[in-house]
């Protein structure tokens, strides 16, 4: 019965094996190539492995400005006058005005940012013309239309308008001009339980329905949801212009020839090092290597598999932190292997090695990950652009690695041991004293 059992221990873990490397072998196929499913190819999965062609890079990557060619500019910003709203709010406000304008105009994948406290930054990829900085501080058109749809008042008559929350409500107060305060107060007082629409740009901003006549000159929009879209549409309506008064202070460009170049050396230089790790790793460790070497490109397979899924952008420090996620993968397993050794050194059976090279080495691997996620939250949370590319897929590559280490190279580990794999010769050159089971 003894011997059944370790036959069907040893059968099952070969079939486990092979299922393993049916299933790498299939996502590497499937993040080169993509994959149509039926009926009809209706249903697709886009390719999300890099290559060494920048031409046809997989549309699932997103890639930054430094790789894929673009202009970017830089803005010192600073309230108008008399503003009585507060600067986070105008801030919100003016980033997304930005962000509108220039995908009205076709520019979809723009990226717009905070730098510091007063600073905006605005990516806007596959452009080299200078013109398109016209659209960014040109003055927006604000225009509020009664309920037959005419135009009866502009934004430059709005005097104030702000985010307060009360009485269990997000909403928007503001203030008028006198001029403003008549037109509004005669078109209110005609259109109570009616909507009036208010327009930026031509697109429809916010209608609300006027539930009382406006004559003071001041009043209330509620009903908005929530903090962030009511803080949003305040900046919004505080003025025609942009919110916030907009000083350039930096314009570059990158040409696509040089992004695509970066691109393409980059993944080269970046599979000549995995491959020659993995020799390395297989040269020093043996059956290990091999395990590591296996744990490594189902990593690297996920990890960009992930990076497609949570759509980050990858730019040039992006890359950096893919590489160093795949450094962090490759020392939890030869921090694992180490301990290992020593178990064998002990005398102790490749079985029991396996067991006590994991626990042993577990709290090392967790150590030296954990202070690397910390960190790379805190680049995460007060970094701005290229700084936190970086900080998003060293903290992904991290999350993964940690998996790969603790799930993916002690399950094939184990596996191969268990289907027979159980000669020290097999993982060190280690002389073994007398084996132990303990």
């Amino acid at each position: 019965m003894k011997s059944k059992g370790k036959r069907g221990s040893k059968t099952g873990s070969i079939v486990a094996l092979c299922i393993v490397l049916v299933i790498t072998i299939a996502l590497g196929v499937i993040g080169v190539t993509g994959l149509s499913l039926p009926p009809r190819g209706l249903y697709k999965v886009l390719p999300w492995l890099p290559t060494t062609n920048a031409d046809n890079w997989p549309a699932s990557l997103s890639l930054g400005l430094d790789l894929r060619g673009g202009m970017y500019v830089e803005y010192s910003a600073k309230a108008p006058a008399g503003s009585e709203a507060s600067f986070d709010e105008l801030m919100n406000g003016t980033m997304s005005i930005i962000t509108e304008r220039l995908s009205d105009k076709g520019f979809n994948e723009v990226n717009v940012q905070r730098i510091g406290t007063d600073g905006i930054r605005v990516e806007i990829p596959d452009v080299q013309d200078d013109t398109v900085l016209d659209l960014i501080g040109a003055a927006a058109k604000l225009e509020f239309k009664d309920p037959s749809g005419e135009v009866f008042m502009t934004g430059d008559l709005v005097k104030t308008a702000s985010y307060y929350y009360a009485d269990g409500d997000h909403q928007i107060a503001f203030t008028l001009t006198d001029e403003g305060s008549k037109i509004f107060g005669d078109m209110t007082a005609a259109s109570i339980g009616k909507t009036l629409s208010i327009y930026l740009d031509d697109e429809l901003l916010i209608a609300p329905t006027v539930q009382s006549a406006i004559t003071n000159g001041s009043g209330v929009i509620n009903g908005l949801g929530s903090a962030e879209r009511a803080s949003t549409i305040a900046a919004k309506i505080q003025s025609g212009a942009l919110p916030l008064e907009l000083t350039q202070q930096k314009v570059d460009k990158v040409s696509a020839t040089l992004g695509q170049d970066a691109v393409s050396s980059s993944v080269r230089a970046a599979i000549i090092g995995i491959l020659l790790i993995m020799v390395l790793l297989i040269l020093r460790y043996r059956l290990n290597g091999v395990v590591a070497s296996w744990a490594l490109t189902l990593y690297i397979i996920l990890l960009f598999m992930f990076i497609a899924v949570f759509h980050i952008q990858l730019t040039l420090p992006g890359l950096a932190g893919v590489v160093l996620g795949i450094g962090m993968a490759v020392d939890a397993n030869v921090i694992i292997f180490e301990r290992f050794n020593e178990e064998t050194r002990k005398g102790r059976s490749v079985k029991a090695s396996v067991r006590a090279g994991f626990k042993n080495a577990m709290s090392a691997v967790l150590d030296a990950n954990v202070t690397t996620l910390i960190a790379a939250i805190v680049l995460l949370i007060f970094g701005t652009g290229s700084i936190q590319g970086f900080a998003k897929t060293l903290l992904l590559g991290v999350v993964v690695s940690m998996l790969s280490a603790i799930l993916i190279t002690r399950f094939l580990m184990n596996r191969f041991v268990n289907a027979g794999a159980t000669s020290v010769s097999l993982y060190t050159k280690a002389a073994a004293g007398k084996e132990v089971e303990a």
